[in-house]
């Protein structure tokens, strides 16, 4: 499968944001579909991540309550919508996908497909 990443741009903090990950070729059936983030200067961390069949879902702790990860089946796409956003969030955002079990759904070196990135600029 090939990850097509898009939707990042320049917003003002306190705004929203959506960003998409689209498969193609082969559906995500039977992988998770991780988001992470790279800061300049930084580690890429872990965002939220969804399973794609049976949609639990999962997000580092400052993220929660503020950004949503969903999927759409006939698009073969995840979003991640991102509301009051925060400078802090200024990143390359990029989704992958894998097999990661439970306790280590988090790390990236659990997924082994990864997508070009798209840039996330919050200004303050």
């Amino acid at each position: 499968v090939q990850l097509q990443a898009s939707g990042g741009g320049l917003v003002q903090a306190g705004g929203s944001l959506r960003v998409s990950c689209a498969a193609s070729g082969r559906t995500f059936s039977g992988y998770a579909i991780g988001w992470f983030r790279q800061a300049p200067g930084n580690e890429r961390e872990f965002v939220a991540a969804i399973r794609w069949n049976t949609g639990q879902i999962y997000y580092t702790d400052s993220v929660k309550g503020r950004f949503t990860i969903s999927r759409d089946f006939a698009k073969k796409t995840v979003w991640l919508q991102m509301t009051s956003l925060k400078p802090e969030d200024t990143a390359v955002y990029y989704c992958a996908t894998g097999m990661p079990i439970q306790s280590t759904m988090r790390l990236k070196d659990s997924y082994n497909q990864w997508g070009q990135g798209t840039l996330v600029t919050v200004s303050s």
